[in-house]
């Protein structure tokens, strides 16, 4: 049986799921999905761990997929760094990604990087980066709008500021990297420069809430890829 542990982004909680994990489990996979929205002043490796915590629990109970939301592109490569035996692939949902030492602040454009620093400085008591409204994500609809609204938390600026520590062992595991068109940062790309194969598909940054089938059926694809191959 395959185990999904699905790890939200920025802002956002294990909730962002929601939408997805029915239809992963109707087909009859499991799933996880770690919590990195808890209170407190803390960093990429921070979330990593907890990330690794997750994995450790159902290391050798089937197939792995580790997926990445946005943010925790960088983190779920982190953590399938320390442990590259429990993962058997890597998604990525509009994902940040890079090298080691990469962060988000190294990877985002100028404005980004001036803009959270300076919503943390104002109104996150210099620690803290509030939550952007839901059409930041794309969401626009009254109704998604409201829901995610209600439930957005701010994210410590420490998230964004720490570099990736990377050994190379995560770039062993194969990788498929989801971006959603239109593209609203290069996903893609970061993707490829990561060496994972690239899969476009239409909605907005947070899709999971809006379009869940379609990015269902992407991550129950990914389960049969190997090395870039698919396996039958």
């Amino acid at each position: 049986m395959t185990t999904f542990v699905l790890v939200h982004g920025a802002w956002h909680g294990p909730w962002a799921w929601d939408r997805i994990v029915p239809l992963l489990h109707a087909a009859g996979a499991r799933t996880l999905t770690p919590d990195l929205s808890t209170v407190g002043d803390h960093g990429l490796h921070d979330h990593a761990e907890a990330v690794v915590a997750a994995l450790d629990a159902v290391h050798e109970e089937g197939e792995l997929v580790l997926v990445g939301h946005s943010y925790a592109g960088l983190v779920v490569r982190e953590a399938a760094d320390a442990r590259p035996d429990a993962v058997g692939h890597i998604v990525l949902v509009d994902g940040w990604a890079g090298l080691d030492g990469a962060s988000m602040f190294s990877l985002a454009p100028g404005a980004f990087v001036d803009a959270v620093r300076t919503a943390a400085q104002t109104l996150g008591d210099g620690w803290r980066i509030p939550a952007p409204p839901p059409a930041a994500f794309g969401i626009v609809g009254a109704d998604n709008a409201a829901w995610l609204a209600a439930r957005l938390l701010p994210q410590p600026l420490r998230s964004f500021t720490e570099p990736t520590r990377l050994s190379g062992a995560v770039d062993r595991i194969p990788g498929t990297a989801v971006f959603c068109k239109p593209q609203t940062y290069p996903f893609g790309r970061f993707g490829e420069a990561v060496g994972y194969r690239t899969r476009g598909l239409d909605g907005p940054h947070d899709v999971m809430l809006t379009d869940p089938e379609p990015l269902a059926r992407m991550l129950l694809e990914a389960r049969s890829f190997r090395n870039g191959k698919r396996e039958v």
